[in-house]
């Protein structure tokens, strides 16, 4: 059997992608796994499946690299987007159903792809770190430059903290630069740092603002490129109308023999 694949990246954060429209795909999580494997498979951060939703125009199912069903992912989102543009399931403007709720994105004339992310509640300030859900779990640390920082060995350590559970969390070195924001992210499932997490540049954007009241955007620098964030925060807790914009880019299409 012969699986029709197509790769995308975001800012760096890459993906194999699906068309599960029929519904006659399954993968288990060691198939997945080996899909996305750099060196035994097509190599990728996560593998998406694009799927018929009623009421929708596609539902995001989406996995990371160890092959497990995972929580929402920001530049996976962006790229399942111009996925479906290229299958003309869509123009420029998408609703699509994840793991986490429903979905809004718009293509833009330059390219790239504006995702409306999940409204944010709950966040968590403490000395030196902050923890939030962008629709994954994110611990965001601030550091004096996010360049000389360890991700792997921290990020791991942190991860992997007894207070996360067995599920763990991801974590983001963050620094600001000005107005803007350079961040590097461990992810969870990869269990490696990758070059753009867009949950995590979310959660350390809204982050950053701490205490501020009102509407807000935010670049950020990632190891992969340049992402823009923009929300509405009425409490300090709790931010609305999010928004993270950035490239999704087509690399190469294939077909895997399972």
């Amino acid at each position: 059997m012969h699986i029709p694949f197509f790769k995308y990246q975001g800012t760096g954060n890459d993906f194999v992608l699906i068309d599960n429209r029929s519904g006659s795909i399954t993968l288990t999580r060691e198939q997945v796994a080996l899909m996305c494997h750099r060196r035994y498979g097509i190599g990728a951060d996560g593998l998406m499946l694009l799927e018929r939703a009623e009421g929708y125009d596609f539902k995001m199912v989406y996995y990371n690299s160890d092959g497990g069903e995972s929580t929402m992912c920001g530049n996976g989102g962006r790229c399942i987007v111009a996925f479906a543009a290229a299958l003309e399931i869509i123009k420029d403007k998408a609703s699509f159903i994840a793991i986490d709720g429903q979905h809004n994105a718009t293509i833009n004339a330059n390219f790239t792809v504006s995702l409306h992310m999940m409204d944010v509640a709950g966040i968590e300030h403490n000395e030196g770190h902050s923890i939030l859900n962008t629709g994954s779990p994110h611990y965001v640390a601030w550091v004096e430059d996010v360049r000389q920082v360890p991700v792997y060995t921290e990020g791991k350590h942190i991860r992997n903290l007894p207070q996360f559970g067995a599920g763990g969390i991801n974590v983001n070195f963050a620094h600001r630069d000005g107005r803007d924001l350079w961040v590097r992210t461990y992810e969870r499932g990869v269990e490696d740092e990758t070059l753009s997490c867009g949950t995590g540049v979310t959660a350390a954007a809204i982050a950053a603002t701490a205490d501020s009241i009102g509407d807000h955007e935010t670049t950020v620098y990632t190891p992969g490129g340049i992402l823009k964030v923009s929300f509405t925060k009425k409490t300090a807790t709790t931010a609305t109308n999010v928004v993270l914009s950035g490239p999704a880019v087509f690399v190469f299409n294939g077909a895997w023999e399972v």
